[in-house]
């Protein structure tokens, strides 16, 4: 499984490098395991501590090796993986070792997501939440992680009331097929400019309504 997200900005319009992007601080008081999928799975969700964030970058780094994501290493990758706009980060864990990452930002201003998702629904950007930072560590794929880590992070944020929406970078095509799977309803492609000569076709995503069911049920056991 690929990682998901732009790996430019806060999942920005202007994709600034850096920020939160795609994608935290964690949530302890939050039950990890509400649902019987994440009951069942292998590996275990939890909120994400200061403590993991060393072994989340190692993660990170595999997966950029493997994958390229984030495209641009970021200078701090510790920073980048936990800026202080977050609502909430979760790792997979399974003996002991992080298998996975996703954390959940409020929107902002410049965020593209929200404010396409807003705009369509006739509501402030601020009932949005973006979805970012989510990979899957190389050697952990194929057990469903994917899915279930974008699930715990969804939960969240309609937990508080919140819309899901995410960018992820036009060629990632494993995460956009995976997002469209489980009813993820793209709102627009845009252009992002990632330097004065770079620019970066990214799509934007909308979770659906809580009402709607994934269009496939196999979602979460592809990926």
């Amino acid at each position: 499984m690929r990682a998901w997200g732009t790996s430019q900005g806060r999942l920005r319009g202007r994709g600034a490098p850096g920020e939160f992007g795609e994608t935290p601080s964690s949530l302890a008081a939050m039950s990890t395991e509400k649902t019987p999928a994440a009951a069942r799975h292998p590996d275990r969700l939890r909120p994400r501590s200061d403590d993991d964030l060393e072994a989340c970058v190692r993660v990170l780094a595999e997966v950029h090796r493997a994958d390229g994501y984030p495209v641009d290493w970021p200078a701090r990758p510790g920073a980048w993986l936990a800026p202080a706009a977050g609502l909430g980060a979760w790792v997979a864990e399974r003996d002991g070792a992080v298998t996975g990452h996703v954390a959940l930002a409020a929107a902002g201003d410049g965020d593209l997501a929200p404010a396409l998702w807003s705009g369509r629904n006739g509501s402030r950007t601020a009932a949005t939440a973006v979805v970012g930072r989510l990979f899957v560590a190389p050697w952990a794929r194929g057990r469903g992680l994917g899915a279930l880590l974008l699930g715990r992070a969804v939960e969240e944020a309609r937990g508080r009331g919140l819309h899901p929406v995410l960018d992820v970078v036009a060629s990632d095509t494993a995460a956009t097929a995976l997002y469209e799977r489980l009813g993820w309803r793209r709102l627009a492609t845009v252009a992002q400019h990632w330097g004065p000569s770079r620019e970066v076709s990214v799509h934007c995503y909308a979770a659906p309504l809580p009402s709607e069911p994934p269009s496939s049920a196999s979602a979460v056991r592809r990926l």
